[in-house]
């Protein structure tokens, strides 16, 4: 077995394909999508991975590989699994720590030496039925991973047809096929088992336990030539499998932006929503120098942050290419959110075009906030998604900017904002609420416009705006007579 698949020309991994992992992650591909891993990477039954010096984060994931018998171009779905000529198990291994650098590729996060081993035995595909086949694995004796081909959201054979519709699949190339729920964070000293079985069909074949020993690793990684490691809560809920199991605290599920409170904040204009935060206090809650590309839009929706730093050649070297924080925020932006861009108010050149502009409006985005300028600026209008900003601006990325990170406490217009505020914007510009506040300054706004409009049916009547606006108590009382306003209030 070990001279079939030592060094196979190909190794195709896909991103996601179990329903259970995808519902895991929250989120179910409409297609497959994949990245490749490098020939040096297989590993065989018995072997060791090392998790490298300055990591935590090495996750296993159990799979089903499928080994190319004979050349695939263009096959039809229908002939696609007479292309396999074998099945075994494969441990997908993946270090956490880079993938945020590499997101997509993961070149280096999944590329690492002995991070596909495979066996040890081989399943002839063509003894089994590829929507019966099933994946267990095992971390120290303790079951972690257990689910069938059933559960695929694209079946085995989509995967070899797709694929040979973009490039020839040779005879020996491996593709490995997803990982069910389960996966999680592995640590030196543990052993991982992963098996694949058919276990209904004639004789059960199965390729015997693959198994793997994790040991550390002491040779840092060279700063100077490449991304360092980093982690966040993000990357250690998604290599655990949940926050849960990373030791991190739960979430508060509780949406700050419920319906009801959205559509207060629609009908209340920004002048009467800074008006009641000045009466609490905030007098700094705008976002100066901005100004819709859509005249008389009107945006509301909770803030997903993202931050420029002033550009350097090095750092945009580092920083400004691949996956970088710019796209992260694009490609992550929730329905209902409003990506508010950290520009430092320097209109000289574009923060986002027409393309990420469509990337935020395909996953339902509320619209862009951001204090710099807009590239693409009609194409941009002309997709409908509402943006506020300083205006046109030709530039590419890279000419005053390093997108540097996302999700952070940041300082857009002369306003902090947070991940999770309240950003409503019109005509008059975009104001920024604190979450604790958004539910009485949007019910007392909505109120006082209800109030305000009484009052300019009096003025348009031919009365005086003094001690009317604002009403003195003889005013106030012939207000609650007319509206009904004081018996409720009693």
């Amino acid at each position: 077995m070990t001279d079939t698949i030592a060094r196979p020309g190909k190794i195709i991994a896909i991103h996601l394909s179990y329903a259970s992992r995808a519902d895991q992650r929250g989120r179910r591909p409409a297609h497959p999508s994949y990245f490749f891993k490098p020939a040096s990477s297989v590993g065989v039954s018995g072997g060791t991975v090392e998790r490298p010096a300055g990591t935590e984060l090495l996750a296993f994931e159990g799979e089903i590989a499928l080994i190319i018998g004979a050349p695939a171009r263009r096959v039809a779905l229908a002939d696609a699994w007479d292309h396999v000529q074998w099945v075994t198990a494969s441990n997908d291994l993946g270090l956490y720590d880079l993938r945020a650098n590499d997101k997509g590729s993961n070149v280096r996060s999944k590329g690492g030496d002995g991070y596909t081993p495979l066996g040890p035995e081989l399943i002839d595909a063509r003894t089994v039925d590829p929507a019966a086949l099933r994946v267990r694995a095992w971390v120290n004796g303790e079951l972690r991973q257990d689910d069938t081909t059933a559960g695929l959201i694209f079946p085995l054979a989509q995967l070899v047809a797709d694929l040979s519709q973009h490039f020839t699949l040779e005879t020996g190339d491996v593709i490995l096929t997803g990982t069910p729920a389960g996966s999680s964070v592995i640590v030196p000293g543990d052993v991982v088992e992963i098996e694949v079985d058919a276990p209904d069909a004639p004789g059960a074949p199965t390729s015997g336990r693959l198994i793997t020993t994790v040991t550390q690793g002491d040779v840092p990684f060279d700063g100077d030539l490449g991304s360092l490691p980093a982690v966040d809560d993000l990357q250690r809920t998604e290599a655990w499998g949940s926050r849960e199991l990373a030791g991190l605290p739960a979430e508060d599920t509780a949406p700050t932006l419920t319906p009801e409170l959205r559509a207060q904040l629609l009908e209340a204009p920004t002048a009467g929503l800074s008006a009641q935060l000045r009466k609490r206090g905030h007098h700094s809650c705008f976002i100066d120098g901005v100004s819709a590309n859509l005249p008389g839009t009107k945006i509301v929706g909770t803030a997903k942050t993202l931050r420029f730093v002033p550009f350097r050649e090095d750092l945009f070297r580092s920083h400004g290419g691949g996956y970088n924080a710019q796209k992260r925020a694009f490609d992550a932006v929730a329905e209902g959110e409003v990506i508010v861009i950290e520009a430092r108010g320097d209109a000289t050149t574009g923060t986002l075009g027409d393309i990420l502009a469509l990337r935020a409006q395909t996953r339902g985005a509320a619209g862009v906030v951001t204090d710099g300028g807009v590239r693409d600026f009609q194409a941009v209008a002309e997709i409908g998604l509402p943006v506020f900003s300083q205006g046109a601006h030709p530039s590419v990325l890279g000419r005053k900017h390093v997108p540097w990170d996302v999700d952070v406490t940041i300082s857009c217009g002369g306003a902090t904002v947070q991940p999770g505020d309240i950003i409503v914007g019109d005509s008059d510009g975009v104001i920024v609420i604190p979450p604790a506040l958004a539910a009485e300054v949007a019910a007392d706004a909505v109120a006082q416009e209800i109030e305000d409009a009484w009052i300019a049916e009096q003025v348009a009547a031919g009365h005086p705006v003094d001690g009317l606006f604002p009403m003195n108590a003889e005013w106030r009382a012939r207000y609650e007579q007319a509206t009904g306003t004081g018996a409720e209030r009693k």
